[in-house]
């Protein structure tokens, strides 16, 4: 009578335990054991004493760049010579109209200049180079940028703020990536982190 009962016991507390619990469940391990996501897009390292990173050469065409960029407080910088803080550092971008990147281009570009991080248009068309101021960001911040090339025309935009410079050709954009390059000519005083994920 006594086995009987111990049984019946046994069997209840199981159906109810296997009732609440799905077999995932009892498998899976504790969420504080699961590593955390780890977040998408490429970590660009600008290591001190170099102007750029180490990075394969890519060639496409195409009419638009959108990507999403983040800075640490790696962007902070002060440079040897007091003139060359001015500069603008090369973030993200590509050669263009089937040609080197010094007589057609078009990039975003960066500083820390006077206190904040500035994002600018940065481009050459016939072996001249022009630059345009387009916004301040916030490090630790992540924001899209959106290049867009139109028949003798390149549209950069940040948030709200639009920048146009001209362009040396029409149609699709043809030429290879241009990848963060810091200078100016000055290198790199530190180690800089830079976050970027393409958006399609």
């Amino acid at each position: 009578m006594k086995k009987t009962l111990l049984l019946t016991f046994l069997s209840f507390t199981s159906a109810i335990f296997f009732s609440s619990c799905s077999i995932e469940e009892l498998i899976t391990p504790a969420q504080t054991d699961v590593p955390p996501a780890t977040e998408e897009g490429i970590n660009y390292q600008i290591t001190a004493g170099r102007h750029e990173t180490t990075n394969p050469l890519k060639t496409f065409t195409k009419s638009k760049i959108k990507f999403e960029v983040k800075f640490d407080s790696t962007a902070i910088y002060t440079t040897k010579d007091p003139n060359n803080q001015a500069d603008i550092n090369k973030l993200y971008g590509m050669a263009d109209c089937g040609a080197f990147h010094h007589v057609s281009s078009a990039r975003f570009g960066w500083r820390w200049y006077k206190g904040k991080l500035e994002l600018h248009a940065y481009s050459y068309k016939d072996g001249k180079n022009t630059s345009t101021f387009i916004t301040d960001i916030d490090l630790n911040k992540s924001y899209v940028c959106e290049l867009t090339l139109t028949d003798g025309k390149y549209t950069y935009q940040v948030k709200n703020n639009k920048v146009e410079h001209e362009r040396s050709c029409s149609g699709q954009g043809q030429g290879y990536q241009l990848y963060p390059y810091f200078g100016g000519d000055e290198k790199a005083p530190h180690t800089i982190n830079i976050k970027i994920k393409e958006i399609q």
